[in-house]
């Protein structure tokens, strides 16, 4: 009898896991699509961002771009020029969660319909 079979989910719960701290830092409509671009693309400006990602509003970009940092999964660098540059890149958190997006797209592949 492994110890998972003596597990009782009356007395667990969902937020106590690994599993739910990881999607609360990338759940969100956009936030996997972001981190996923910058998986492929290393350093991405915001414009770029926004037309790679149809349809993402500029709040959503924004707020969404805030969390990420605030979360410690992208690094903002804002370059001291007119007009303003912002690029936006993985930092070695963010690179982490790369097996996880790199499965995902696997099974994507793999499964298609």
């Amino acid at each position: 009898m492994d110890n998972n079979s003596k597990r009782c989910i009356a007395s667990e719960k969902l937020c106590d896991t690994g599993f739910s701290y990881t999607l609360s830092l990338i759940s969100g409509k956009y936030k996997m699509t972001i981190l996923y671009t910058l998986m492929e693309f290393g350093v991405v400006r915001y414009n770029e961002l926004q037309r790679y990602i149809k349809g993402i509003s500029y709040k959503t970009l924004s707020s969404s771009l805030k969390e990420l940092e605030h979360d410690g999964l992208i690094i903002r660098k804002e370059y001291p020029q007119i007009p303003p540059k912002v690029e936006y890149s993985l930092s070695d958190r963010g690179k982490s969660l790369m097996p996880i997006l790199d499965g995902m797209c696997e099974w994507g592949d793999k499964n298609r319909i």
